[in-house]
């Protein structure tokens, strides 16, 4: 039987924009790890090194709905080009700024103006979602197939982010970050063959794509989720260091991405019976409890066992998310709401590594895991109260089924989704 992956890629351009999402994804495992890095190695503070990752995570996720929703409305190539260029140029601040050991506020300055740039992994899936409308299966084999190359990314990333700054010279690793993203992004926007067509005006309502109450669960939970990753960065970093291998960190993070990576995998290749919704609360559960055995570890191989165990849940997890955006958000708004995600996850990651570098700074390395602990723990807590509202409704009175979140009415974008069925 033929791969379900080798199928996805029988569409023309499938192969190439797949290829720039993964050079223009680069960035989303190697700036924050690679600025962490950096900071560390120049000034020793790991809470100053924890709070510059923060504010870069922090207005990545202001700023990426805003670009986002642009694209929904102008298209792909109009607003990404520029968008990216205002993060690189922020970037070639932050490093120079941290070479020259100029003031803590003009680090915060060019960190937060870094934020403006583009989710690439958002704009892939939405090439994705407009080749496969209608074709649930490839849909999915597709969605696990761009978590395989999420995953990817940070099995590599960190490796070149960490390994190039301490081996060549800190600032390393975020400036090869900046090509990428750069390379990627150029790349990506060349392809307009397969770039989704902008929307009329007419089908664009007022307000965000926020609105969706099934929407609103998945990005707060999210939120939890991020600071899990993020304070795992942090402190994988300082528990390496504090071991005398600190370069080692990038090998043991990329161990926790391989975990993802392989579920993912597999993932893809099932067709699987029931609501994403139930798989969906199994998933973060499984986060949530793959955080104990952090807390019991006491060497750099002990980790990097636990890690890889809990990135299996990870891939799975955010593949289901994704199906479950396109059943709450119209598609006139798909882009913005698969950033909305993004955005909870990058909040997260700010608060996570900067509360784990603190941590870190006042307790030590071991201690930090705590942080990832009680993110999990809170994960799973915010997943269980709002599961009402992601799971299927039952047969409304008029012998139709009811809409996936809620009744018309309580989730503001679904009347505007059941329209464009009809406009299409």
């Amino acid at each position: 039987m033929p791969s379900p992956y080798r199928a996805i890629f029988g569409r023309p351009g499938t192969k190439s924009f797949s290829a720039a999402g993964l050079l223009g994804r680069m960035p989303l495992s190697m700036m924050g790890i690679g600025i962490v890095t950096m900071v560390s190695q120049l000034t020793g503070r790991y809470g100053l090194a924890g709070a510059l990752s923060a504010t870069l995570a922090l207005s990545a996720a202001v700023l990426g709905p805003q670009i986002s929703r642009l694209v929904d409305r102008h298209g792909q190539s109009r607003v990404l080009r520029p968008a990216t260029l205002v993060s690189i140029a922020a970037v070639a601040g932050l490093l120079l700024s941290a070479q020259q050991r100029w003031a803590d506020w003009l680090l915060f300055v060019f960190a937060g103006c870094a934020g403006c740039v583009p989710s690439v992994g958002s704009m892939i899936r939405a090439r994705w979602a407009e080749i496969y409308r209608g074709s649930p299966r490839e849909l999915h084999t597709a969605y696990s197939w761009e978590s395989i190359v999420d995953e990817t990314c940070f099995i590599f990333g960190p490796i070149l982010s960490i390994g190039l700054s301490t081996a060549w010279f800190p600032e390393a690793g975020p400036l090869l970050a900046a090509v990428f993203l750069a390379a990627g992004v150029c790349w990506l926007t060349a392809q307009r063959a397969t770039e989704p067509v902008p929307h009329p005006r007419e089908q664009h309502t007022k307000g965000s794509a926020l609105r969706s109450r099934g929407l609103q669960v998945l990005v707060v939970t999210f939120v939890a989720t991020g600071a899990i990753f993020g304070a795992i960065d942090v402190v994988t970093v300082a528990f390496a260091e504090e071991a005398g291998h600190k370069a080692a960190a990038s090998l043991v993070l990329a161990v926790y991405a391989l975990g993802s990576c392989l579920a993912g995998a597999v993932f893809g290749l099932l067709h699987l019976k029931g609501h994403a919704s139930r798989r969906w609360v199994v998933g973060v559960c499984a986060m949530a409890v793959s955080m104990v055995p952090l807390q019991l570890v006491s060497s750099l191989p002990l980790l990097a066992v636990a890690l890889f165990v809990a990135g299996l849940s990870i891939a799975p997890t955010m593949v289901t998310t994704m199906a479950l955006i396109q059943e709450h958000v119209p598609r006139s708004k798909l882009t913005e709401g698969m950033t909305w995600t993004s955005t909870g996850l990058a909040v997260g990651v700010a608060l996570g590594s900067s509360a784990a570098g603190w941590v870190v700074d006042a307790a030590g390395a071991a201690r930090g895991y705590l942080v990832p602990g009680a993110a999990g723990l809170l994960a799973a807590l915010v997943a269980f109260a709002g599961y009402r509202r992601l799971r299927p409704q039952p047969t409304s009175p008029l012998g139709g089924p009811a809409v996936a979140g809620g009744l018309p009415g309580q989730d503001g974008p679904v009347p505007e989704r059941q329209d464009e069925e009809r406009v299409a």
